[in-house]
């Protein structure tokens, strides 16, 4: 199957769940072996949750359907280019193909800009606009050194 059929599926789930004005006009598809196995669009405003973006709720929903954490092998298809948190979801689940429709660009222009996360992250912890403070280090240390220890332990 061309990779723009599933691009396409995950330009539909934005048109579809955007059209109501509640969510982002975002759609995003998770693909195995040329099928479908996840998808999800912008559900941030109807779920009242900051993550629900489309390209995690289908992340979410592959990884349940495939029964892993583990998404090697597949590929995701998205309706515009990922946010940093999604790029960054991308990666944890293992996806290393991504297609996408618009960019980030056409996404700032109307409204959903992640110019400023882009600058707030490779920036250090003093300069950020979030402040943070690190504390009981060593006890957090030990928290993560037991963990590796631990023979029960999933690695991922």
């Amino acid at each position: 199957m061309s990779h723009d059929v599933f691009l396409r599926r995950a330009l539909e789930l934005a048109r579809e769940h955007g059209a109501a004005g509640i969510n982002g006009p975002f759609g995003a598809v998770v693909v195995r072996d040329g099928e479908i196995v996840g998808e999800g669009w912008n559900r941030v405003v109807e779920g009242r949750d900051p993550t629900a973006h489309a390209e995690v709720n289908a992340i979410r929903e592959a990884a349940r359907r495939l029964g892993t954490h583990d998404l090697t092998g597949c590929a995701i298809y998205a309706s515009c280019e990922p946010c940093p948190m999604c790029l960054s979801a991308i990666y944890w689940a293992r996806i290393r193909t991504l297609f996408f429709a618009a960019d980030k660009h056409d996404a700032a222009a109307i409204g959903f800009d992640d110019a400023h996360i882009d600058r707030e992250i490779v920036q250090d912890w003093a300069t950020r606009e979030i402040r943070a403070t690190q504390t009981l280090h060593e006890e957090g240390k030990d928290v993560l050194e037991e963990w590796l220890r631990n023979p029960l332990r999933v690695e991922y």
